[in-house]
């Protein structure tokens, strides 16, 4: 449909909570549209970048888009009903920092996600490493948690220069 503003960092926008989508309908299927559009548009301007969830472009409904290689994961409503204790270091970006730095934080190697799809079909899907990282990192943007808040010493942070350099 449309590839919309993403909100930056600062942003009250980005520190609202987001409600349960419950109308399966047309208008979510708008705001699904505007997500894939954005994020594509996004991964064209940057090189990088792989989800996207609805309070960075103004919607705050739980609704999040994932989009790699054309592989595709919609989550309306998700929650995350487990994580596993065991925890690692990931450099964290985000598309509202403009990919501009990077945080060092920890994450839940494994978690657990209960989510619906498009139709609202409930699923419950496991998933490790790199998905379990992007996916706490796009959950917490419903509840207005942004990388920087699981910040735990202030040297964590990178410019992606730095990152790109060093870490990837």
């Amino acid at each position: 449909m449309a590839v919309k503003k993403i909100y930056k960092l600062g942003s009250n926008v980005l520190r609202k909570k987001s409600v349960q989508v419950k109308e399966f309908d047309q208008e979510l299927e708008r705001k699904v549209e505007d997500l894939h559009d954005t994020l594509l548009n996004f991964q064209n301007e940057y090189e990088i970048g792989r989800a996207i969830a609805a309070p960075q472009i103004g919607y705050h409904q739980k609704i999040v888009y994932y989009n790699k290689d054309g592989n595709e994961i919609l989550m309306v409503n998700p929650v995350i009903i487990e994580k596993s204790s065991q925890t690692f270091a990931v450099w964290d970006s985000c598309f509202s920092f403009n990919v501009n730095f990077f945080v060092k934080i920890q994450r839940a190697k494994q978690i657990k996600v209960k989510y619906q799809d498009i139709k609202g079909e409930e699923y419950v899907e496991e998933f490790s490493d790199d998905l379990s990282e992007l996916f706490q990192h796009e959950i917490d943007h419903l509840y207005g948690i942004l990388a920087t808040d699981h910040l735990e010493d202030n040297k964590d942070i990178v410019m992606r220069e730095v990152w790109e350099r060093k870490y990837r």
